[in-house]
């Protein structure tokens, strides 16, 4: 098994979702029912693969070094390889999306939106399922990039088809934002291939072979990269795609944005920009980090300015993104373990946030927070939940969205040797002001939808329930998770921290000592 997990481990769950779909686009579509359980049967045997990875994973006991690596030739006329390994850092990500994809077929068995087709929607799930593992698991530039284009068209189609009223706005702005951000990333993947010493895509070969390259000129490159990944995250000022993007998107729709696709940007800085620029992102860093604390205290703001409880969950998203990327910018060990573990934190609460906003909107056909109100009445197990859902959401300690804040804030106080501490530790004041913003903004959009008595429209609506058994069965393995990962974060630690030293211990040394500053200088930087 071992040899065999070793050989197609990586390549069969990437593109398995990719044949579920191309059988279902053999099916008539009035076959609903079958549609729903190939889907199902599909992402399961993904989610399959991805334990039988975990446990080869930790038999290995190697999570600093790419596991189940892959290298094919692909593209000889670009030298552009089929490289594929996962570590500490990209398996829990990848594991995150196998979980999330077939909870999101579960919840979506009876919540199908309009125009009511479940064959094309399912088969657009499936085909975005295969985009973010392959993303994950790209060790080729330009397969990295071919991976994290295809999540674009079907989320497009995601939002502009079954979307709300502005959902063709919302689909736009998305597409062109992503798209925008994209072409500066690639231009920078060019750079870095006639640029560098070795001429290739391999990111393995790319943290040497760069270090040559002029510091201006690595900058330069950084930029592309900064505003490729930071779109995608998204990074305040470019995040204004997001909250259209949520607030119209289907239920499904959001829940893969928020638990997977915004991740796509931040791993790209922690796998990509940073390992192989690593004098750039020192340089680039005060800004990032300058960015990451406005995100934190406008998203919280621009949550208290809302009234549509998906929208308000949107906005925290920003906010949640920006200690990621604080921890980011620190460039410590200890700030990225911290960010690493804030996109798993993140994935789950806020995955679980908009699955219970959907699951609102279907009751009351409304999320605006003023109509709603009693949700601890008329479904009592629903509105504890979505209370859970809130207290991990603001950082209470013992769930994971402590540990996706916490350290971020505390990695502040010591950033890399290079960076101003009197800035940084600025920056940890602003963000830790952040935290009590999101305390605020929680716990008044839990008193507007929980507590109280229902309004007088919804009192003696039967449409108004407590949760279905399908609710309770997509839901279920996120609630654990984000109780056991609050309890025990070692758990996640432990596969995070030697990826971390592993992949970025040379260019954060180099960084400390300034002496990547001294070779770039000496190289005409």
């Amino acid at each position: 098994m071992g040899e065999f997990l070793n050989d197609w481990g990586l390549s069969i769950p990437t593109f398995l979702p990719v044949i579920g779909a191309v059988v279902m686009m053999l099916i008539p579509k009035d076959r609903e029912q079958l549609h729903k359980l190939i889907a199902l049967a599909t992402t399961v045997a993904v989610a399959v693969f991805g334990v039988l990875l975990l446990i080869q994973f930790i038999d290995n006991d190697d999570y600093g070094a790419l596991n189940f690596v892959v290298d094919k030739g692909w593209i000889d006329i670009i030298d552009a390889r089929y490289i594929m390994g996962v570590d500490g850092i990209s398996l829990p990500l990848m594991l995150l999306t196998m979980l999330v994809v077939p909870l999101c077929v579960i919840y979506s068995w009876n919540h199908f939106p309009e125009p009511h087709n479940p064959k094309a929607f399912l088969i657009l799930l499936l085909i975005l399922e295969t985009g973010m593992i392959g993303t994950f698991a790209a060790q080729d530039l330009i397969l990295f990039f071919v991976f994290f284009e295809v999540v674009l068209l079907p989320m497009y189609f995601m939002i502009g088809v079954w979307g709300g009223e502005n959902r063709r706005y919302a689909a736009i702005k998305f597409f062109l934002y992503t798209l925008f951000g994209s072409a500066l990333m690639l231009v920078s993947f060019l750079a870095l291939y006639f640029l560098a010493d070795a001429g290739t895509f391999d990111m393995r070969l790319l943290p040497e072979a760069a270090a040559g390259i002029a510091k201006s000129s690595q900058v330069w490159v950084f930029g592309g990269m900064f505003l490729g990944f930071g779109v995608k995250v998204p990074m305040f000022p470019f995040h204004t795609w997001l909250p259209d993007a949520h607030t119209e998107a289907p239920t499904v729709g959001s829940v893969i944005l928020a638990a997977v696709l915004l991740k796509l940007g931040t791993y790209g800085f922690v796998r990509v920009a940073i390992p192989i620029l690593p004098e750039a992102a020192a340089e680039w860093a005060p800004y990032i980090g300058l960015l990451a604390v406005i995100g934190i205290i406008y998203g919280a703001l621009g949550c208290l300015a809302q009234r549509d409880l998906k929208r308000l969950v949107a906005f925290s998203s920003v906010a949640h993104m920006g200690f990621v990327m604080l921890g980011i910018s620190t460039l410590t060990d200890f700030g990225i373990n911290a960010a690493v573990f804030g996109m798993v934190a993140h994935g789950l609460i806020t995955g679980m946030l908009f699955f219970l906003a959907g699951s609102v909107k279907e009751r009351y056909h409304t999320l605006d927070m003023s109509r709603l109100g009693g949700l601890l009445v008329q479904a009592p197990r629903m509105g504890w939940i979505l209370g859970f859902c809130a207290m991990a959401s603001l950082g209470l300690p013992g769930l994971a969205g402590f540990w996706g804040e916490f350290p971020a804030i505390l990695a502040s106080y010591n950033p890399a040797e290079v960076l101003a501490e009197e800035t940084f530790r600025s920056y940890m004041v602003i963000a830790a002001l952040g935290t009590v913003l999101a305390a605020g903004y929680l716990l008044w959009m839990l008193q507007k939808t929980a507590f109280g008595t229902p309004k007088e429209e919804f009192a003696d609506d039967p449409r108004v329930h407590d949760a279905t058994v399908a609710e309770y069965v997509a839901w279920a393995p996120l609630l654990i998770l984000i109780v056991v990962l609050g309890v025990y974060p070692n758990l996640l630690f432990e596969a995070t921290d030697p990826a971390v030293t592993n992949s970025l211990s040379d260019c954060l040394d180099s960084v400390r000592s300034g002496a990547c500053f001294d070779a770039a200088a000496g190289s005409g930087g």
